[in-house]
């Protein structure tokens, strides 16, 4: 019952109608969720188990989409230099970069949400040392930070651990390349938040500041950064994209979208358009989805659009 409740006021609330009212926005949902779907089961429905090496075949490198005259109705997009089915090597590539993508965004959310929290209400030295390194961290571009971090990790870790690590040294440095977003607009709402009565009534009762921070500040913060989230997501997973394009991503044996497209780009001016063209567009359709979904949720909690 309680369920049906919270499902009732769902769909009726104001968030639900203005996502109905858009179809732009149904459709980058939709979008978002097949490429969610797709990319959570590819082990199960992808077409080929095209990493098992027992399974390829290099008879079948470089067969163009099935609906060209050498094409083959068992590679709906074509096969790359291994024999393996594109589609098949979207799916997979697509489940390591959004997962990729999610993790980053985690990991930044949570670490700017934290140094905001605590540099906007405890303040002094405390908040002037985080806002320099904030400023610090925004005069350089995201990629090339994450491109520092991660060659600093592989020039620190032992050479028989990259590509065991690769995935996580990715996930922070893209983490800590995009946590600025996070604690500057934190920290602007905290600063308002914490003059407000209520915040004053819980100092009173004597209650702990981590405890203020964490019960009452928080909560009023989780909007905003639910939409700075959702468009950080299409940025980590881009950022990811850029890195695996140029080498220093996740491992071959671990394909995301940006190796796929580098892999594809070695026999693009050969002929072979198809092994760059679809797992580019791919990217192109995932990330755009995700910045429509994100535009939206932006415009819809904004009470001055209401």
């Amino acid at each position: 019952m309680a369920f049906a409740d919270t499902m009732r006021r769902a769909l009726d609330s104001d968030l639900f109608y203005s996502f109905r009212r858009s179809p732009v926005t149904v459709a980058a949902a939709v979008t978002a969720a097949l490429f969610l779907f797709a990319s959570g089961f590819a082990p199960w429905i992808a077409p080929h188990n095209t990493y098992e090496v027992v399974t390829l075949n290099l008879s079948n490198a470089f067969l163009p989409p099935a609906w060209t005259p050498s094409g083959r109705a068992e590679f709906l997009l074509g096969t790359d230099d291994q024999g393996r089915d594109v589609l098949s090597t979207i799916m997979l590539g697509a489940r390591v970069s959004m997962a990729v993508g999610f993790a980053a965004v985690l990991f930044a959310a949570a670490l700017g949400i934290t140094l905001g929290l605590v540099s906007g209400y405890v303040g002094g030295m405390v908040d002037a040392a985080i806002m320099r390194v904030a400023d610090v961290m925004l005069s350089f571009p995201a990629i090339l930070i994450a491109l520092l971090i991660d060659g600093v990790a592989r020039s620190v870790l032992p050479r028989d651990l990259h590509t065991k690590v690769s995935i996580y040294v990715l996930i922070v440095s893209i983490g800590l390349s995009t946590w600025v977003q996070y604690a500057r607009t934190v920290r602007a709402i905290t600063m308002v938040e914490k003059s407000k009565e209520y915040v004053q009534a819980a100092r009173v009762i004597g209650l702990h500041p981590a405890l203020i921070m964490l019960r009452h500040v928080l909560p009023n913060v989780l909007g905003p950064v639910l939409v700075i989230a959702t468009i950080g997501l299409a940025l980590a997973i881009l950022t990811e994209a850029t890195l695996s394009f140029l080498g220093v991503g996740v491992p071959p044996t671990q394909p995301s979208l940006g190796t796929l497209i580098r892999i594809g780009n070695n026999f693009l001016f050969s002929g072979e358009w198809w092994m760059t063209i679809f797992p580019g567009a791919a990217l192109v359709i995932l990330v755009l989805a995700v910045n429509l979904l994100g535009d939206w949720l932006r415009d819809a909690l904004n009470p001055k659009l209401r």
